[in-house]
C-alpha cells in the first residue's frame, strides 16, 4: 500500500469541501493526476490489485477529511472566508507554471490552443456571476430526492476530476451542497451513501473519458485544463479584503498557498 497517499487524500479532501476549489487541481499540484485517472479507470480491470494499492490510502485520506473537517471548513468559510479563499487562490496560481511546463506550452501550443484556453477560461469565469438560490437541506430520503442526490453526486464527481472545476461548486449550483455538508457533519449515513454512490459512478465514467482524451488530444486537453484553472481564479476570488487584520491575514494566506504549491511542485520535479 502507498500509505503516503493518505496525506495526499487529506489535501484533496480539504479542497473538495470548498466551493470553487478543484480536487483535480490539487492532484496536479501533488503530481498524481495522470496516475489517479489510470488507477480509477483501471480499478475494474484484471489489474485491480495494483491500482487498489494506490487508491485505497487515497480514499482513506479523502474520507477521513470529509468526515473530520466538514465542520472546520464550514467554520472557516463562515468566519474567515477571505483568508481561506486567498490560501486556495495562492495554491491555484502557484500550479499554473508547473502545468504549463508539463504541457510544454511554448513548444506545443499553437494559436488555436491559446484561443481554446481563453474561451474555456472565460466560460468558467462567467459562473462567478451565477448566484445559486438557497435550497432546503435534505435530511430524509424519498424516491425522488434519492435519484436527484445520486445524479448530483455523479455530476459533482465528474467536475472534481477536472482541474479548475469545483465539485463542491457544482453541488452548490444544483442546490445540494448544504445537504452534503450537513450529512457529513451530522453523519447522516443514508444521505452520504446515496451521494457517495453517485460520486463513485461519476469517477469511473469520467476518469476513462478524461484519460482517453488526454492520450488522444494531449495539447488541446492541456489547453482546456489550463483554461479551467485560470477561470477558477475568478470563481473563487473573494474580493479585496478590508484593511487591517483581514487584509494581513489574506495576504499571508495567499503567500502561504503559493509557497505550498511551489513545495509540492519542487518535490514532484525532484522525484521524476
Amino acid at each position: 500500500m502507498e500509505w503516503k497517499n493518505i496525506y495526499r487524500g487529506f489535501l484533496i479532501g480539504i479542497s473538495d469541501l470548498i466551493p470553487g476549489v478543484s480536487g483535480g487541481t490539487i492532484a496536479f499540484i501533488l503530481g498524481i493526476y495522470d496516475r489517479l485517472l489510470v488507477s480509477i479507470s483501471g480499478f475494474f480491470s484484471r489489474e485491480w490489485k495494483k491500482h487498489i494499492r494506490f487508491l485505497l490510502p487515497l480514499a482513506i485520506g479523502i474520507g477521513l477529511t470529509l468526515l473530520l473537517f466538514s465542520k472546520l471548513i464550514d467554520f472557516l468559510l463562515k468566519n474567515y472566508h477571505q483568508p481561506t479563499q486567498f490560501f486556495f487562490l495562492g495554491l491555484i496560481i502557484g500550479v499554473i507554471p508547473f502545468i504549463s511546463k508539463q504541457a510544454k506550452v511554448t513548444k506545443n501550443f499553437r494559436f488555436g490552443h491559446f484561443i481554446l484556453l481563453l474561451l474555456v477560461g472565460a466560460a468558467l469565469a462567467s459562473t462567478a456571476f451565477i448566484k445559486p438560490e438557497d435550497a432546503s437541506v435534505i435530511t430524509s430520503l424519498t424516491f425522488q430526492n434519492t435519484i436527484g442526490l445520486f445524479l448530483a453526486g455523479w455530476a459533482g464527481s465528474m467536475a472534481m476530476l477536472l482541474p479548475g472545476v469545483s465539485g463542491s461548486f457544482v453541488l452548490l449550483l444544483l442546490g445540494v451542497y448544504g445537504t452534503a455538508i450537513n450529512a457529513l457533519s451530522t453523519l447522516n449515513i443514508p444521505i452520504i451513501i446515496v451521494i457517495g454512490a453517485g460520486v463513485i459512478v461519476g469517477f469511473i465514467v469520467s476518469s476513462k473519458a478524461i484519460h482517453y482524451l488526454l492520450g488522444r488530444f494531449t495539447n488541446s486537453m492541456f489547453a482546456i485544463i489550463l483554461g479551467l484553472i485560470v477561470g477558477s481564479i475568478f470563481v473563487i476570488y473573494p474580493g479585496i479584503p478590508e484593511s487591517g487584520t483581514p487584509f494581513v491575514m489574506s495576504v499571508i494566506a495567499f503567500i502561504t498557498g503559493l509557497i505550498v504549491a511551489n513545495m509540492f511542485n519542487s518535490a514532484d520535479t525532484s522525484t521524476t
